[in-house]
């Protein structure tokens, strides 16, 4: 019988990683164990079963960005979640048919997976692309402890050191991140590339619109900050009719909230324009395309900021009240991208300005480049990740 390798992921973007790592193992059998929502990501492999609850926190899967996230979660079932994913991994523990684990997330996500494959007997993989040294360079304890949730999300976690010993290999975010995993002494980790930048890919195709200035990219995310995070970036957009604001949109068009004197008017499927102050152009299935073009992001994103930064592209944000890119999760991926990401405070007017220095300050422009290209690689990794399960589950 042919082994079945299980992805365990903690989140909506670690469930879009494992679906993109399937794709480099097209000829293996899998099965997938989402921990955040139904794991739609794996819904476009067919032949990846789905297993564990379903269940989709109010906070997106960020319960320690503030005190509302975690009570909310708690309300909503957080605890009986938990049970029911322990229960599931050691079901899996018992499947004989599983021949490797790779786990795709924060400790406890790796915490799941080492349970499921029988407390290490079987090959364990760890994909890691949340902690990065950048979160704690330079800043003492005093000050990591003054945001707790935060703290446990900076460093490697004191279990996760401990579940070192029962991996095959551990894959880091960033160069900076190893040395700092070695040091603590986790010597199976290594970076060989973001996966981040594996998930772009090539564009799409065409762009719906003509490019007759350059690109404005907004990148309001596709959590519930969008409902804040989307009129201001347009009303930021008003300000600088010298660009051209394309939105890199996933939800339904109808769910865009825009700002006061707006109508939207959908022209197809993948295509809408925001009439008002200005002309904005919500794009669907567009993302790498918009990325490609672009000159400078507006972005309150987790995910498409890294890739933007990773591309070269120089962002602009700004704190939303959540549900995740609150001040808190801001800041940090400031210290994260460095000269590549401007954070500023959420009005329209200082939007415009920051948009507009990155724009004319040549030096500037190129620090944010040279962020990009230290903190990530050019795609690959997934491919040589790829590459070590496969000789696992063949041995």
């Amino acid at each position: 019988m042919k082994g079945v390798l299980l992805v365990v992921s903690g989140g909506h973007a670690e469930d879009a990683i494992g679906a993109r790592l399937l794709d480099h193992l097209p000829d293996e059998p899998a099965l997938a164990f989402p921990l955040v929502g139904a794991g739609r990501a794996y819904a476009r492999h067919p032949r990846v079963e789905r297993v564990g609850p379903r269940w989709e926190p109010p906070s997106g899967g960020f319960p320690a960005n503030s005190l509302q996230n975690l009570v909310a979660d708690l309300r909503s079932g957080f605890l009986q979640s938990l049970v029911r994913q322990w229960a599931t991994a050691q079901r899996l523990a018992r499947d004989p048919r599983i021949r490797a684990v790779a786990a795709v997330g924060d400790a406890y996500a790796l915490a799941v997976a080492w349970r499921a494959s029988g407390f290490g007997r079987r090959p364990l993989f760890h994909l890691q692309p949340l902690i990065s040294f950048h979160y704690i360079a330079g800043r003492s304890l005093l000050e990591r402890l003054a945001n707790p949730g935060q703290f446990l999300a900076e460093d490697y976690f004191f279990y996760e050191r401990w579940l070192h010993r029962f991996l095959r290999a551990v894959y880091v975010r960033d160069p900076a991140s190893e040395r700092r995993a070695r040091a603590l002494g986790m010597t199976k980790a290594r970076f060989v590339g973001s996966p981040m930048m594996d998930m772009l890919g090539p564009p799409e195709g065409p762009l719906p619109v003509r490019l007759d200035r350059p690109v404005l990219a907004l990148l309001p995310g596709t959590r519930a900050d969008v409902r804040v995070s989307l009129p201001l970036m347009v009303r930021a957009a008003e300000r600088l009719p010298e660009f051209l604001p394309l939105v890199a949109w996933v939800p339904p068009f109808e769910e865009a909230r825009l700002p006061e004197g707006y109508r939207l008017q959908v022209q197809s499927e993948a295509h809408a324009v925001a009439l008002g102050g200005t002309g904005v152009h919500l794009i669907r299935g567009r993302f790498s395309a918009i990325l490609h073009a672009a000159r400078i992001a507006l972005g309150t994103a987790g995910t498409a900021n890294e890739q933007a930064v990773g591309l070269g592209v120089p962002v602009v944000a700004f704190p939303t009240p959540g549900p995740q890119y609150t001040r808190a999760f801001a800041q940090r991926q400031k210290r994260l991208l460095g000269d590549g990401l401007t954070l500023v405070e959420a009005d329209p007017e200082s939007l415009a300005r920051a948009v507009r220095r990155l724009a004319e300050d040549g030096p500037a422009r190129r620090a944010a480049q040279t962020a990009g290209r230290e903190r990530f690689w050019p795609p690959g990794a997934l491919p040589r990740i790829a590459c070590e399960i496969r000789a696992a589950l063949k041995t």
